[in-house]
């Protein structure tokens, strides 16, 4: 099938360019235009993590965060060896430290196999220590598949194929009004009036608002999660060979603080997970009026509060205190200290929440005659987003 449609792409990072990558080869004569409100392309949640390519361990078997995960590491590990792009897979472990996170663990693996990921393995402590010796735990799930990627490159190289394929990625372009004209979308930037047959929202931090401009009601609102990080001092970084996980609490959508080697070079400790106080808030003193108004007065944030306040006092520590920080790794590398932790970056997590304070638990994609918006895609949606993109592109209903 081909089209000679236009497209409309809102929000540039890696789940907006993989969308117009994957128009452009299904639909070689339609034209696409993506808008991005940064300078650059990839400016928030796609660089502003930890560089990891997820396999699809944690999702439940069925789900579309499973099922684009087992595709979406396949599909972006080619694209990388094929654009010559820096990755690396360097294989994970994930570990129980206590007796109760053994079933955990357990699940995890059984989640694992039920969804398609090769070489999985159940290790006990002397194997764990053969491949990273410092790491505490009873037990881990080695997971070979997993690596390490530059996402910059990623996106910098997403966004050159698509314009080399006539596409057009205009920088620069926050859209500030969305309306239908004469049976076209329109949308307006400071500077220009972008009109096309089909609009897709892609626009991660800000997709609900984005959706709302384009008339839908908000039923479920995007709540920012800051996650800081920390890295490791060159003397401390042979504690940590590749990337290690804790077992994840199955409450809530965070996978804990880790360890992360950097593609670059260098050992990265973190994330946590601390309500932020703006949609782009990566410092903590960052405060935007408008985004507190839109959390305070959604019921949902209070209800979330309500549910979980241990949780959001704990990540709330961690972030003023690089003590309580350093207890979190000490878990699972116990020769961590305090002196060994340097500042790093931070990142925002768009996390879609429920009116009832419950998380979005999976991808989310609302589809309409003429839009289609994606109003929850969080890790793993990095590694998925190729994947992500074929799949947007098989929901259109032309």
């Amino acid at each position: 099938m081909d089209t000679r449609k236009s497209f409309l792409i809102v929000g540039g990072g890696l789940v907006g360019l993989a969308t117009a990558y994957r128009l452009q080869e299904r639909f070689p004569l339609a034209s696409v235009t993506l808008l991005e409100k940064e300078a650059i392309v990839g400016a928030h949640q796609s660089t502003h993590n930890s560089g990891v390519l997820h396999a699809g361990l944690y999702y439940a078997p069925g789900s579309a965060k499973a099922k684009l995960a087992v595709t979406g590491i396949r599909q972006m590990t080619k694209f990388c060896r094929e654009e010559g792009i820096a990755h690396e897979i360097c294989g994970k472990l994930v570990v129980a430290v206590t007796p109760e996170e053994l079933p955990r663990l357990d699940e995890l693996l059984r989640r694992g196999i039920a969804n398609g990921l090769q070489g999985l393995r159940k290790i006990e402590t002397t194997e764990m220590r053969k491949i990273e010796p410092h790491v505490n735990g009873l037990a881990a799930v080695h997971v070979p598949e997993e690596g390490i990627v530059d996402y910059r490159q990623v996106c910098d190289r997403l966004a050159l194929r698509i314009q080399e394929r006539g596409g057009h990625i205009i920088t620069g372009a926050k859209v500030t009004h969305l309306e239908r004209k004469a049976g076209a979308w329109a949308a307006t930037t400071q500077t220009a009036e972008f009109d096309a047959d089909f609009l897709i929202n892609c626009a991660g931090l800000h997709c609900d608002l984005v959706a709302k401009q384009a008339g839908e009601q908000r039923d479920i609102r995007i709540i920012p999660f800051r996650g800081e990080y920390y890295n490791l001092k060159p003397e401390a970084q042979h504690l940590v060979k590749n990337l290690v996980y804790p077992v994840p609490n199955p409450q809530f959508p965070f996978l804990g603080v880790h360890f992360t080697r950097m593609i670059q070079g260098g050992i990265e400790a973190g994330p946590n997970a601390v309500l932020a106080f703006a949609r782009e808030g990566y410092q903590l003193t960052k405060f935007n009026g408008s985004d507190m108004l839109d959390m305070l007065f959604f019921p949902g944030l209070w209800r979330f509060l309500r549910k979980y306040p241990a949780m959001a006092c704990t990540e709330l520590i961690q972030s003023f205190s690089k003590i309580h920080f350093c207890h979190a790794l000490q878990r699972l590398v116990p020769d961590i200290r305090a002196s060994d932790l340097v500042p790093g970056g931070a990142g925002v997590r768009a996390q879609a929440m429920k009116p009832t304070g419950d998380f979005v638990d999976d991808f989310h994609l609302l589809v309409r005659q003429d839009a289609l918006h994606v109003l929850n895609a969080p890790s793993p949606a990095a590694t998925a987003s190729l994947a992500i993109g074929e799949h947007i592109v098989n929901q259109l209903p032309l």
